[in-house]
């Protein structure tokens, strides 16, 4: 059942032209980027941003509702990922140090997620299961935990989030990080991304583009694309035109009757590489040119800048993610689009060294609550009340299903979603039902069900925590609730089962 008004204008023929075609989108380089900066003297800053510790209400903030008597068209769809953002990292979510005013706005303006998980811990089975809307290990390339070579990706005829949207009408683009395999076999452009441009792995040295193996990795559609500026200032620059781009077409659309080609609704998966490692902000030009003559001379490593960084320096980084999404939003509003755009924000996993992830334990790669849990926001000014705080547990998949049912999109049956759509929780007030939260990763495996989290880590040890109690995981349960252990365990081997295995080695 779709959640959009049924007496809405209909916009679910897909148009002959896409509406920001790949050369569209690269004529535009570099025209939004004055204004984008210009446009956050509107958006303002947010001096002393209310802060709020796990599962505890900011200033000002109430139980999430929905309200049901609202109506609108089908949303355009902006999905916004940090890369290795920790679940406190944002002053909304408890940071002490960390100053994020615009993305506390985005909180106060929308639905604040306490309780909201990552598809997996690493950054390309995380995104196997946004893409997808299925558990990473229902698919060969989302084994690897995460994509280190050229051997798996994405394969190209399994249906993704962004091809099932195009399908329904949506242009489509993809501007930042991708990690789901590498060219020429996988690429955005191959699954369903009309507009791609961006980096194919997993890190890159901010300044010179160099990736993990020391090649060069950024792209625009599948060719090398040579710009070595800041990225973050690239990605930042190239959403605000592609956001601009398309709400002067809709303009255009709307002042000649509403062409379908012109008023097309788009989805953009926004991916930053921020604060991912290495390191570096805005202007170390210094430290990036010594990192790369590391590179350059074969230094195994140097790209993961252990040695590097700083709590100062992480703190710089995340604030450097929040004004460039703050120059999307203002770039959204100018555009005339804000209101019925679906904004969504999140990480793609939990954070890394120097995040901040009181009082979860555990980090990156671990589904401890601190590899998992997630800061999450959601802002649709025409359906969603400002100022609201959910604690429902939800995770990666169930985005995908509430996006394509939002969007009027339908899943392929033969690729069955993992997720469950929380379209009726979101909009029409339905109550969430109990279900179980899965995950799985080499050597570690847990399930959520209610407030129960069943865990294995790496020891071999069977634990139960009861997470609203203890969200720290300090207190295992198992010897005082065997049953309730055995029927969670029986729960995820049941999942696991019908899972591929990982390859031996």
């Amino acid at each position: 059942m779709s959640s959009v008004d049924p007496g809405a204008p209909d916009t679910s023929a897909p148009s002959p032209e896409p509406a920001l075609s790949r050369r569209m989108f690269g004529g535009l380089a570099g025209a939004g980027a004055a204004a984008a900066v210009g446009g956050l003297g509107a958006l303002g800053t947010l001096a002393g941003a209310p802060s709020a510790a796990a599962g505890t209400p900011a200033p000002g903030e109430r139980p999430f509702r929905a309200a049901p008597d609202r109506h609108s068209r089908r949303p355009n769809i902006l999905f916004i990922l940090g890369d290795d953002l920790g679940w406190a990292d944002l002053s909304s979510y408890g940071a002490p140090e960390i100053r994020t005013p615009h993305l506390d706005r985005l909180a106060r303006q929308g639905v604040r997620f306490t309780q909201a998980y990552s598809g997996s811990a690493t950054c390309s089975p995380t995104r196997f299961s946004l893409y997808t809307g299925r558990y990473p290990g229902r698919t060969e390339g989302g084994l690897a935990e995460p994509i280190a070579d050229r051997s798996v990706g994405l394969e190209p005829g399994h249906p993704t989030l962004a091809s099932l949207l195009r399908d329904a009408g949506y242009a489509t683009a993809l501007i930042g990080k991708w990690h789901c395999g590498y060219l020429p076999d996988h690429s955005p452009t191959k699954s369903g991304w009309e507009t791609f441009f961006g980096n194919l792995g997993g890190a890159l040295e901010y300044y010179s583009k160099l990736g993990l193996a020391g090649e060069y990795d950024l792209y625009e559609g599948d060719a090398e694309y040579q710009d070595l500026r800041y990225y973050t200032r690239i990605l930042t620059e190239r959403a605000v035109d592609l956001v601009t781009a398309a709400g002067r077409r809709a303009g255009e659309g709307r002042a000649t009757g509403g062409r379908p080609a012109a008023d097309r609704p788009w989805l953009l998966n926004l991916n930053f590489t921020t604060p991912h490692w290495p390191w570096i902000a805005d202007g170390d030009t210094a430290q990036s040119a010594e990192i790369v003559r590391r590179i350059k001379a074969g230094e195994p490593g140097a790209l993961q800048h252990r040695d590097g960084g700083s709590l100062a320096k992480y703190r710089e980084m995340v604030e450097d993610l929040d004004r460039s999404v703050g120059e999307v939003l203002a770039a959204l509003k100018r555009s005339g689009q804000e209101e019925n755009t679906l904004v969504f924000f999140a990480s793609d996993n939990g954070g890394e060294r120097w995040s901040y992830n009181w009082p979860l334990s555990g980090n990156k790669a671990s589904l401890q609550e601190g590899g998992i849990r997630v800061p999450t926001i959601v802002r649709w000014p025409s359906r969603l009340d400002a100022g609201q705080v959910s604690h429902e547990p939800v995770f990666t998949p169930d985005w995908t299903a509430t996006l394509l049912e939002i969007a009027g999109a339908r899943p392929d049956r033969a690729h069955p979603l993992d997720g469950t759509s929380l379209a009726g929780y979101l909009l029409r007030g339905e109550r969430l039902a109990e279900r179980d939260l899965f995950w799985r990763v080499r050597g570690e495996r847990a399930l959520r069900r209610g407030d129960w989290k069943y865990y294995r880590g790496k020891k071999g040890t069977d634990q139960l925590f009861h997470l609203t109690d203890d969200p720290r995981e300090q207190a295992d349960k198992a010897a005082v609730e065997p049953r309730l252990l055995a029927r969670l365990k029986a729960a995820w081997e049941a999942v696991d089962d019908t899972l591929l295995a990982y390859p031996e080695g």
